[in-house]
């Protein structure tokens, strides 16, 4: 079920979402649900690579493997050839 919610917009968004939604044949309705939901699913994204980025940078930190980006990025491009390339090494400093 759907929740109502009132937004005050500035006059001139409300101009370009009007002029937006008459040039696209949609409603203005339309076209703000369209881009709040673009907005928060980009925001969670968002959310989600920084969380993924310091759970990756603490399991470094505890000693998990590391790779020297040369030999992954090589073992990519043998990949996208279509070759089975043996994982790269464990590399630390």
């Amino acid at each position: 079920m759907a929740a109502t919610t009132t937004l005050k917009l500035p006059e001139k968004l409300k101009a370009r979402i009007a002029r937006i939604a008459a040039q696209s044949g949609r409603s203005a309705h339309s076209v703000m649900l369209a881009a709040l939901e673009r907005e928060v699913s980009r925001a969670e994204r968002v959310r989600e690579f920084v969380r993924e980025a310091l759970a990756a940078d603490a399991a470094v930190e505890a000693g998990a493997d590391v790779y020297r980006a040369e030999d992954v990025h090589a073992w990519l491009e043998r990949l996208a050839k279509g070759d089975k390339p043996a994982r790269p090494r464990p590399w630390r400093r």
